[in-house]
This record gives structure tokens, C-alpha cells and sequence, in this order.
């Protein structure tokens, strides 16, 4: 069990070019968000207003960084904030946005950061397996990841920490996890991580798959919905994601309907489907609280066929057919 653990966490961690002996295994994306907030010693932390509710909720005394209206974090402010701080600070920016896609601009946040001693934190969690992702040469302090996201099993996830970064327990009793994280350890699921690890490698050709059926889907709304807003698509963003408004249609409204003809898409965050509550992420973007509850996001899966975008598009369209305030088409 225990060589099998050590080739685990070499394999994850070889993955996103993180150093095997930093890296901790956890129950998943949300502990290893918790351990970083929690435990990299720093009381003044600055988040993005965009981020997974797992760092918010953890950190509810943090300075929020804002975000323009696409969703991409203003580095500018960061600057000026980090300035005010009157001790290091621990920044937290993720990867990639899990509702628009919208990828942020690491380079310059952690080039911001680094410049006033503070130490950054990457929530990668939706960013792998879509983003090549090399820890060491970003130079992030610390990195979560999840197994679920790329196909592997529930319930795992890792804390990735730079060489000369270190973390203080949570879960305190043995000395699991370099004594980072006590607890026994799932070997069966840290196993399973490293397998997904390994298809994600097999199938990067995906990506560009993905991306023309993701384009193709937005395509064919766009053609006959001239007023669908699609979130965040000006910037870069996941090949995956897509997140989209119909004006006057609920989000739950479209997420029924859609649900009947066969499709699963989410209204928000897809961990927080269940909730009828206005996205966080959207409104940090400046967009309304009306607006927001028509909103939906796609999410494109490996297995997703080009027969089954246009399955999609013609479900979407039928909804947008029957709103009354369309854009009416006009006849000569």
C-alpha cells in the first residue's frame, strides 16, 4: 500500500510539475482549499470574488479582489491592494473560472504577489486536464486538484505546495501526508487519481475536439438567437464551459426544459445545482440579480458527440422560440 500511495503521488504530481514530496493527498477540491486558507499562516488573505464557495467560506474575512465584466481578475487592483496590507498576505486567484471558463491571468497575479512578499494560491480544480499546468515554472505557492473533474473517483483531491512553501495540519492526530494531513490514507482513491492522471495525457487531442464543438454549439445559438449573451467569451476560457443567457427565461425554466429533452446542463456552479440562488461569480462580474436567474451553464464532457451539440442547440432554440420578447424576425 504504501509503494503504491508513493507512485500515486508521484504520478499526480509529475502531472501539473509539482514536487512529489509537497503534495497531499485530501477528501478532495474543498479540504485542500480549506488546508491552504486555513493553514499557510497568513492572517490577511485577498480572494477573488469569483471564486469556488469553498474559499470564500473559508476565508468570509477576506479583502475581495473585483473582477472586470468579462470575469478576469483586475490585477491592478490586486496591486493597490496588496500596497494597504501592512503584513505578507496570502493571495487567492483560481485557474479557471468553474461557470464561465474564463482562464485568469496567473502570470501577472502571482508576479504582483511575489512583489509584495505574499504567497498565492491556485484553486486548479477545473483547469486540469483542459490547461497544460506546470506548478514550478508559474511558481504557485499552493495548487488544489480533484480527481472527479478528469474522470477519476470522488472523494480524493491534493494540496500541492511549492518547495519552499509549508503548510500547518488541519486534521492533526498521525503523521499521515508528511504530517501535513493526518488520517488514514485512500489508497484506492489516490490510485484511481493517478489513472486519470494518465488518460488525461492519452487524450490531450481532446482538447481541440472539444473546443470546435463548444464553438459550434455557441454557433448555432447564436445564428437564431440574437440576443443570447454568452458570459466571458471575449477572454480565453476552458474548452469546456460555456455559460449563456436567455432573456426571459428562468435559469430554471431552461434547466426543465432541457432536462426533459435529455440533457444535463447546470444553472451556476454544477456542486451547487440544487440551490435557487443567484451566482456569486456573476454577480461579482457586475452582472444583475434578473439577469443572472436567466443564466445556464454547458459543460462539455469527453464522451459529448457532435450529434448530441446539435440535440442540444435544437432544445435551446425550441425554448428561445417560445419567449415572447425574442428579437421577432422581420419578413420583406
Amino acid at each position: 500500500a504504501r509503494k503504491q500511495i508513493d507512485d500515486a503521488r508521484d504520478l499526480v504530481a509529475t502531472t501539473v510539475g509539482a514536487d512529489p514530496t509537497k503534495l497531499v493527498f485530501t477528501s478532495g477540491g474543498t479540504e485542500a482549499n480549506n488546508l491552504a486558507l486555513a493553514g499557510a499562516g497568513r492572517t490577511i488573505r485577498l480572494v477573488s470574488g469569483i471564486e469556488h464557495d469553498s474559499v470564500l467560506a473559508a476565508a468570509p474575512e477576506a479583502v475581495h479582489i473585483p473582477v472586470d465584466q468579462a470575469g478576469v481578475v483586475n490585477t491592478a487592483a490586486l496591486d493597490e491592494l496588496l500596497a494597504k496590507q501592512n503584513e505578507p498576505a496570502l493571495v487567492s486567484v483560481m485557474m479557471a473560472n468553474n461557470e464561465t471558463g474564463v482562464i485568469q491571468p496567473l502570470t501577472e497575479v502571482i508576479s504582483i504577489a511575489h512583489n509584495h512578499n505574499a504567497l498565492v494560491h491556485c484553486d486548479a480544480v477545473q483547469a486540469l486536464g483542459k490547461l497544460a499546468i506546470d506548478m514550478a515554472s508559474l511558481e504557485i505557492d499552493l495548487m488544489t486538484l480533484s480527481a472527479h473533474k478528469i474522470g477519476g473517483p470522488k472523494g480524493i483531491g491534493a494540496l500541492a505546495l511549492r518547495s519552499n512553501v509549508e503548510i500547518e495540519a488541519q486534521l492533526v492526530g498521525g503523521g499521515q501526508e508528511g504530517r501535513r494531513r493526518a488520517g488514514t490514507e485512500n489508497v484506492a482513491a489516490a490510485v484511481g487519481f493517478a489513472e486519470a492522471c494518465v488518460e488525461i495525457k492519452k487524450n490531450e487531442n481532446e482538447i481541440d475536439r472539444m473546443l470546435h464543438l463548444r464553438n459550434r454549439f455557441e454557433e448555432l445559438l447564436r445564428n437564431q438567437a440574437s440576443n443570447i449573451e454568452i458570459f466571458g467569451h471575449e477572454s480565453p476560457r476552458l474548452v469546456n464551459t460555456c455559460c449563456l443567457r436567455l432573456p426571459g427565461r428562468t435559469s430554471e425554466t431552461q434547466v426543465i426544459a432541457l432536462d426533459l429533452a435529455g440533457i444535463a446542463v447546470s444553472a451556476g456552479a454544477a456542486c451547487s445545482s440544487g440551490k435557487v440562488t443567484s451566482s456569486h461569480v456573476l454577480t461579482a462580474m457586475g452582472v444583475s440579480p434578473s439577469a443572472a436567474n436567466e443564466s445556464i451553464r454547458v459543460s462539455l464532457g469527453w464522451a459529448t458527440t457532435e450529434n448530441e451539440i446539435e440535440h442540444a442547440a435544437d432544445a435551446w432554440l425550441e425554448l428561445y422560440n417560445q419567449t415572447e420578447d425574442r428579437p421577432r424576425r422581420t419578413t420583406e
